[in-house]
């Protein structure tokens, strides 16, 4: 159980530093032409869509990867409590 536990938890945190390097990636390459950029994309896609069509439009700003990584917070601290 804690093994499969760490795997998630370390799963969880990927995908927080993916989506972040993925909102960095986008103020230098807003059409993600690059290589990293495409694959960020790719990555993150899953969790940033379903949020994205929830959210109403706030001009230029997208605020979904903001509410991934604040859903993935919540995700992990819920798992860390629910063990201890």
């Amino acid at each position: 159980m804690e093994l499969v536990l760490n795997i998630l938890l370390t799963f969880l945190w990927i995908m927080q530093l993916a989506i972040i390097a993925r909102a960095i990636l986008s103020w230098f390459d807003p059409g993600a032409r690059w290589p990293v950029s495409q694959i960020l994309v790719q990555i993150t896609e899953p969790i940033i869509a379903p949020i994205r069509q929830v959210m109403p439009r706030t001009g230029f700003i997208d605020f979904s990867p903001l509410v991934a990584l604040l859903l993935i917070y919540l995700l992990r601290v819920i798992l860390l409590n629910a063990v201890s």
